[in-house]
């Protein structure tokens, strides 16, 4: 695809519409500097989900006052942020996944105006991370056409999470809720295959980059740790799904994830060492761009927003 149709495709509300009030992007949620490193959140638009995909499995009974505590409307729909990390460092421009492209839900796949706000096409981007490969985290790997997004990018993922998408058996294998999303992990993955490269927990995958291990809510998924000196900060991705029943009752199952047990233990343990060292995290699904540390409270944890 030649780069006027693709500028094309980045929507009507880049340009004008893409600045806020003074000059500041509107689809730049949150950031931080980090040595010479440059963080930014950018907004691929929100999902809308019936409850019950989260608070399934939860005990109903204590599960309302949680829920009230915080805010959240039992029964209403839910509408989580989907923020993509952006991270410029040196020579690389590096997005922690790239959003749900066009074909998932109309509220989301907003990434081209995002990164056009800050004067930045898909073609600059040189790599493209992913924590595991759910539809609103992988699907804008591809255009309207079929074709790479992000080009010019090197595309990375976890050597277990590719192994699973792309097992013919776990089309079958799958929760049945969950087959389309494996037919589409699938389909996208293996189109982008001679562009992707592997890795494992504990690799250093680029310089500052730390993969770790963060499993449950898909087999592979992978979080990142973002380091410069002794600043850092951990890109979480759905390992904590959400600010309220995630933080306040860590160990609970949620409906989201593909291995609950494993899910469960794994929140508690990232929840417990974010706390402990007062690291920054950045989850997909936080609010106020995703930016924030997780904090000690009397009923488990509670997010607090990074000013």
């Amino acid at each position: 695809m030649d780069l006027t149709r693709r500028r094309m495709m980045q929507g009507a509300l880049a340009g004008a519409g893409g600045l806020a009030l003074g000059g500041v992007p509107r689809w730049a949620h949150a950031s931080l500097e980090l040595g010479a490193m440059r963080i930014d959140t950018l907004s691929d638009g929100h999902l809308v989900l019936p409850p019950e995909f989260i608070f399934g499995p939860m005990p109903q009974d204590a599960l309302g006052p949680v829920l009230e505590a915080r805010g959240i409307t039992p029964g209403a729909p839910l509408t989580p942020e989907c923020n993509v990390t952006l991270l410029r460092s040196g020579d690389n421009t590096i997005l922690f996944d790239t959003g749900a492209g066009p074909s998932f839900q109309e509220s989301a796949g907003q990434i081209g105006d995002a990164l056009d706000a800050l004067e930045l096409a898909p073609e600059d981007v040189t790599h493209v991370v992913f924590t595991h490969a759910h539809p609103d985290h992988l699907w804008g790997i591809l255009d309207d056409f079929d074709e790479p997004f992000f080009y010019e990018a090197q595309h990375m993922i976890g050597k277990a999470e590719w192994e699973y998408w792309t097992d013919p058996k776990t089309v079958d294998t799958i929760q049945p809720e969950r087959t389309t999303m494996a037919v589409g992990a699938q389909r996208r993955l293996m189109a982008m295959e001679d562009a992707m490269l592997f890795f494992d927990d504990g690799e250093e995958i680029l310089p500052g980059v730390a993969a770790v291990s963060t499993p449950g809510h898909t087999p592979g998924h992978m979080s990142f740790e973002i380091r410069d000196g002794s600043e850092s900060v951990m890109v979480i991705g759905d390992a904590i799904g959400n600010h309220h029943v995630a933080f306040a009752r860590p160990d609970w199952h949620s409906g989201s994830d593909q291995d609950r047990d494993l899910g469960a233990a794994t929140r508690v343990a990232l929840m417990d060492r974010m706390a402990a060292e007062q690291m920054r995290l950045i989850g997909f699904h936080l609010p106020g761009g995703g930016m924030g540390r997780a904090e000690k409270a009397e009923d488990g944890y509670r997010f607090v927003q990074e000013s």
